[in-house]
């Protein structure tokens, strides 16, 4: 039964996506087809070490109908990704990339979890579609309250919610999903999806949660692409900006636009706890990113403050060049090689669905005790940046992310 994996019996559907105001289609999601459920073809492609290529062959086939079909550069081809494949293109399927470039307007698509999951590897991913001028979208938005911080490190152009995922949950729940969903859309212009529209009804919830796009059986179900095209009146808006910097750390991006000071390292420290404070204080789970340098930065204040926002579902990281690091159950941790350019610096970023905030500094000396070169920043662009820097060093977690739904 894992005939699929060479190709055999597989394909694609798509579903359309509308405009939730005139019902006019301005896309389709393409959607795995084949002898098994596509989660199940995925989990046995995952433990059979081929998911990078039953991956890539899915693409190829969503890219190969919309080719066929002439989608053009105005209706947008959805196109379901999985975080842990490589973003290299394989030489086999090159040419169709390429066609697919310059000929069709496409967006990736992945779920909140594999932000959580596969934090560096969906940044390659990000970074090679931005290359491509190909959008990016957010999908499961709500599956996890405690990681709608995640969100602005993707930049996404689409956040797509599941209707009966959002309603299930408990009123609070939705206050917060919510919340952060239109906060990200309102600073980006990111466009909100709503998936599971079934009826009416379903269609004007989805208006009042923000969604301007939605798809679901109220306007078809998945198959073939149309022999007839529809003609577009409105198109999905791909305007994400991606700064790539060589080898960025927070210190670098943050020095570069905001002036540098001095302090001790007592200083500092205060200034690190009041931020680390801070996010425990939220219950909006925030994402805090840390790099070490010393065994003092890391207290037993700091230890502990670390493992309540794990325990709590928050995302957080911490890494140091050479040496343990040992922060806490539940926190992602990196060791980087000695003489890293992280190594250098001691870090703290804060970053919540509404609050953003970062210390950033770089050792003066040799000695600790000479000092820091230091910025405290609340832009929440630089503190994203800064953010995303360290994300590039965060090891896959442990345990696999589950299947996406293609």
């Amino acid at each position: 039964m894992t005939d699929f994996l060479d190709g055999s019996g597989l394909s694609v559907a798509y579903q359309t996506v509308v405009d939730l105001d005139s019902g006019d289609v301005v896309g389709y999601e393409s959607l795995a087809r084949g002898p098994l459920a596509p989660e199940q073809m995925l989990q046995q492609a995952r433990d059979a070490g081929r998911i990078a290529d039953f991956d890539w062959r899915l693409r190829d086939l969503a890219l190969e109908g919309g080719l066929a079909a002439g989608l053009g550069n105005s209706l947008t081809l959805f196109v379901n990704v999985e975080p842990d494949t490589p973003a290299t293109c394989p030489e086999e399927h090159l040419e169709r990339v390429e066609a697919a470039t310059s000929g069709l307007r496409i967006v990736l698509e992945v779920t909140e979890r594999a932000v959580v999951q596969h934090p560096a590897e969906l940044l390659r991913l990000v970074d090679w579609a931005r290359q491509r001028s190909w959008g990016i979208a957010l999908d499961d938005i709500g599956e996890d309250p405690g990681s709608l911080a995640m969100m602005p490190f993707l930049e996404p152009d689409v956040i797509k919610l599941d209707l009966r995922l959002v309603q299930q949950r408990p009123t609070a729940d939705i206050g917060l999903i919510m919340s952060a969903v239109l906060a990200q859309a309102e600073r980006t212009g990111a466009a909100i999806v709503a998936e599971g529209v079934e009826d009416e009804a379903m269609r004007e919830a989805a208006l009042a949660l923000g969604a301007t796009l939605g798809q679901g059986w109220m306007y078809g179900r998945p198959g073939p692409l149309p022999a007839s095209l529809p003609s577009v009146d409105s198109v999905v808006p791909l305007h994400r900006s991606w700064a790539l910097r060589d080898d960025p750390t927070p210190f670098s991006i943050v020095r570069s636009a905001l002036p540098v000071r001095r302090a001790t390292k007592a200083q500092l420290l205060s200034v690190a706890a009041h931020l680390e404070e801070q996010a425990v204080a939220w219950s909006e789970g925030p994402v805090v990113l840390s790099t070490f340098q010393t065994d003092e930065q890391l207290d037993s204040r700091t230890h502990e403050r670390y493992t309540k926002l794990a325990g709590r579902g928050s995302f957080v990281a911490a890494m140091r060049s050479g040496g343990d690091l040992h922060v806490g159950a539940g926190v992602r941790t990196a060791v980087l090689p000695d003489g890293h350019r992280l190594g250098e610096e001691w870090s703290v970023v804060v970053v919540g669905p509404h609050y953003a905030g970062a210390l950033v500094s770089r050792q003066v000396g040799t000695d600790p005790e000479e000092g820091y070169d230091y910025v405290v920043t609340h832009s929440r662009d630089l503190v994203v940046e800064a953010g995303r820097s360290l994300l590039r060093h965060v090891a896959p977690a442990w345990e696999a992310a589950p299947a996406a739904q293609r």
